[in-house]
């Protein structure tokens, strides 16, 4: 960062809040003219040292015996770089084994010898050889035993116990197992926690596992499902609360548990001490780095490891490292895109020295790529050398600039950083500090004033605000370009449209009558995590780390309780503020009834008034029962948006009657996702046609109702990856419709899912959850201080809602070819369906036999 930006940065943090807020809210999303790369989380990225770009998301690390390559583990590849230059010497793809697509597991990289061993997302651990010519080359995989839950077992930490034996943490199986390379299997299996992630010998008869979901709940202990395993929840939350390590012994040459360590949550990446006294653990869920005596097997301290002590939840402390000297530990805080160093106390050291402090601390912060997943010190602990799990975005551009950007373009990262001096080290941590908006976050701290006067979105959280009623709006998967690219109104590229306005009237009529967001982000790729960041403004380690195959679990239906973070959702925070909360189709599964049920049938019921064809929805987590709609569905998309928006509206109806409206209510709209040329579904321009009037005909019918006066509508897409834009992979619509919104107007300020996040809170009365949500920018310029109660009136569709995708006897050629494609799809879940094979289909679709630009290939995550 400039100089001048540093002091910009040091008044605010005297008290002059929103300047370097304004400084962030007036860019896009990407390389700025500095060189600073700006993401949607209100993060801008200016990493230390030097930085090695490739396509992937980069989890873990190591370096070869001489010390002169590093191996990074990639989504789909093992990358090495020259350890001195940071050159890329090789890249080996993972080879596929009947899986056109495999990938790398969550973390798992060992070097022994001329042997690299990396897990991978499924069921092997696999290898590569070094050859006498320099070059590796894929060997073998060594086979896991399948786990005791059916599916996948899952292997994830790599470690080589002291006799050379190489064991594997499976993270599916609730176990370790030991591999025998030349046999290529498994010969021993040890059950330990519930999610074992990463493990760590302490001598030959001695190993520590960190368990990412604890140990397992006691009978009648409040519990739920994490990927086929019982789990310890929060019974309020419905969110794992538990983390430990399991201690491993050998007796008469046998391997088991003889107890388990309570420590943070998420327990992820282990370090031991020199003299193999200490073992550190770092909790990604509780922002701490466990210490844990190895001759007690007790935790003798916690470090805390936020940039300030003020701060909420949020630093995600994933990985660490330890220095050759044992005093210095480094902790990356994913969350906070940077390296915490730690100075350790007398408490956390084998040798301490006179005078030295007792207590841990944090000396100060580096500045990495996005989010630092994993970390290695140079043998002469000169060198850091970091992994940046989602690098510098989505910015690896594998086509043509006027083809477009989606959210999978991948640009992972390592930084080779010296290790800094105190003052250099000072310098960074201000950089750090200043990049993630700290003076303004903790200015977002601020009590509220008891003078405040009702605004529409009030300055500080917990104010008084002119808005009582919120719903929020969820779709599915667009970007800005694929709806609004032919408004002349925004930044917007015409030659990317795919449902332009004649499939989506309602859509373009809301963005001109109201106000058009044209710098408005996801902060997320895809639905696992785009569920995450519009309901928590928060996504853990657990997904980040998940892009190699999502094998646990895709939760982008709330039914894992171990992929969110313990701040909770939303609705937590609403229904813990004492405001009411309800729910159409988010977090649900669905019963349809017969399982044979038809989309034919449903909107023959639709346009009858009938309901002939029954569906039931359970909440996926048990705490939102109350509060969720019964038969309000989610995926599969038997149900057209239309059927959706008239229940809401036939709710809306009551809630008029009773006179109360929730202040909080949750309406899903998945259609716009659609169901590519699927026979006996709607057609992707019916689709998305049907998602649009849906949205009018909702927006229509709240602002004829009572309630318009003192509500807000929010709309946004949980994720833009079917699609492409000129400006960013996760530019997406988004909408706030009120009577105090500005009508006719254009916003350009810079926003993204955690403001709106923000926002809802803000205009609610509710607290921050987590350190995104209180560094986001709320959206403001948007409203005026005078309302217009001035009601919308839906457009009709010009686009049939009940075309239909012909039969495959109808087809021919290419059509033919894709609807056979679109029925090989795994259409009934968010994601399941390959994103590079649905978004073919939708070109056709709606192109026909123009060629599909090749340019547009990217890799499903």
């Amino acid at each position: 960062m400039q100089r001048a930006s540093i002091l910009f940065c040091l008044v605010l943090f005297v008290g002059v809040a929103g300047l370097c807020a304004d400084e962030q809210d007036s860019l896009r999303v990407g390389v700025q003219s500095d060189g600073r790369i700006l993401v949607p989380t209100n993060q801008v990225l200016k990493p230390a040292g030097k930085q090695i770009t490739f396509p992937g998301r980069p989890v873990d690390l190591a370096l070869t015996g001489d010390g002169r390559t590093l191996v990074v583990k990639s989504m789909r590849d093992l990358v090495f770089l020259d350890a001195t230059t940071g050159a890329i010497k090789q890249t080996l793809a993972l080879p596929a084994r009947g899986d056109p697509k495999p990938g790398f597991s969550v973390v798992g990289l060992a070097v022994q010898g001329d042997r690299v061993y990396a897990s991978d997302a499924q069921s092997q651990v696999r290898g590569a050889t070094r050859g006498e010519d320099g070059k590796w080359r894929a060997a073998p995989g060594i086979d896991l035993a399948p786990a005791k839950v059916s599916g996948l077992p899952h292997p994830a930490g790599l470690a080589l116990a002291p006799d050379g034996a190489l064991w594997v943490a499976v993270t599916r199986d609730n176990s370790v197992q030991r591999l025998d390379p030349t046999a290529k299997k498994a010969v021993e299996s040890v059950a330990v926690g519930v999610a074992p992630y990463a493990l760590c010998f302490c001598g030959p008869d001695k190993c520590y596992v960190s368990n990412w979901g604890g140990d397992p709940p006691a009978a009648g202990a409040a519990q739920a499902l994490s990927s086929g395993t019982p789990i310890r929840v929060d019974p309020k939350f419905g969110i794992a609360n538990h983390g430990s390590v399991s201690v491993l012994d050998r007796a008469v040459g046998s391997w088991k548990q003889s107890k388990t360590i309570a420590v943070g949550l998420h327990p992820s990446g282990l370090a031991v001490s020199g003299g193999r006294r200490f073992l550190y653990v770092a909790n990604a869920n509780s922002d701490t780095v466990s210490v844990i005596d190895t001759r007690t097997d007790g935790v003798v301290e916690t470090i805390a490891c936020r940039p300030e002590a003020r701060l909420p939840f949020g630093s995600g402390s994933n990985a660490l490292a330890l220095s050759p000297d044992g005093r210095t530990l480094y902790v990356a805080n994913g969350t906070n895109n940077a390296i915490a160093v730690v100075r350790l106390g007398a408490l956390a050291l084998e040798s301490a020295r006179p005078g030295e402090a007792g207590t841990s601390s944090v000396l100060g912060l580096i500045p990495t790529g996005w989010y630092p997943g994993a970390i290695r010190v140079s043998p002469d602990g000169n060198k850091l050398y970091v992994a940046n799990v989602k690098g510098h975005g989505s910015l690896s551009q594998p086509r043509a600039t006027a083809k477009g950007k989606n959210s999978h373009d991948h640009l992972g990262s390592v930084s080779i950083i010296d290790v800094p001096d105190d003052a250099q080290l000072a310098k960074y941590t201000l950089e750090v500090n200043a990049n993630n908006r700290l003076a303004y976050s903790l200015a977002g701290l601020d009590r509220p004033r008891p003078d405040a006067k009702p605004a529409v979105v009030p300055e500080r959280h917990g104010e008084p605000s002119l808005i009582e009623h919120v719903i929020y709006v969820i779709k599915e998967n667009r970007t800005y370009d694929q709806l609004l690219g032919d408004m002349q109104e925004g930044n917007g590229d015409p030659n990317l449209v795919l449902f332009g306005a004649e499939v989506t009237p309602n859509h373009h009529a809301l963005a001109r009558q109201f106000t058009l967001f044209d710098n408005f982000y996801c902060s997320g790729v895809l639905s696992a995590d785009g569920h995450s960041w519009v309901n928590e403004a928060y996504v853990t380690d657990y997904l980040e780390k998940a892009f190699g195959g999502f094998t646990r679990s895709y939760p982008d239906d709330g039914s894992d309780p171990l992929a969110y973070p313990p701040s909770g959702f939303l609705w937590d925070n609403a229904l813990a503020h004492k405001k009411t909360v309800f729910n159409f189709g988010e977090f649900v599964s669905v019963k349809y009834h017969p399982k044979d049920a038809t989309w034919t049938a449903y909107y023959e019921d639709f346009r009858n008034g009938t309901a002939t064809v029954p569906i039931n929805v359970t909440a996926n987590i048990a705490s939102m029962a109350p509060y969720t709609h019964p038969h309000y569905p989610w995926f599969p998309l038997l149900v057209p948006d239309v059927y959706r928006a008239k229940m809401f509206i036939e709710e809306l109806k009551t809630y008029e009657t009773k006179g109360k409206l929730p202040n909080l209510v949750y309406v899903t709209l998945p259609c716009d996702h659609t169901t590519g040329t699927k026979p006996g579904y709607p057609t992707p321009r019916a689709s998305v046609a049907d998602n649009d009037l849906a949205l009018g005909r909702i927006v229509e019918a709240v602002s004829k109702s009572k309630f318009w006066p003192k509500t807000c509508i929010f709309v946004v897409e949980d994720d833009p990856q079917n699609g492409f834009d000129h400006v960013d992979g996760h530019r997406t619509v988004a909408f706030a419709i009120s009577p105090y919104t500005r009508r006719q107007f254009v916003d350009r300020t810079n926003y993204n899912q955690t403001g709106m996040v923000k926002t809802i809170e803000l205009m609610l009365g509710l607290p921050p959850m987590n350190q995104l949500d209180l560094s986001a920018t709320p959206l403001r310029h948007c409203f005026q201080p005078t309302p217009d109660l001035t009601p919308y009136s839906a457009v009709p569709n010009r686009s049939a809602l009940d075309e239909m995708n012909p039969s495959l006897d109808k087809l021919q050629g290419q059509a033919l070819s894709w609807a056979k494609k679109s029925l090989e799809l795994d259409l009934d879940d968010g994601d399941a369906a390959d994103d590079d094979a649905l978004n073919r289909i939708l070109w056709h679709a709606m192109h026909g036999a123009k060629r599909y630009p090749e340019e547009y290939v990217n890799e499903k995550d």
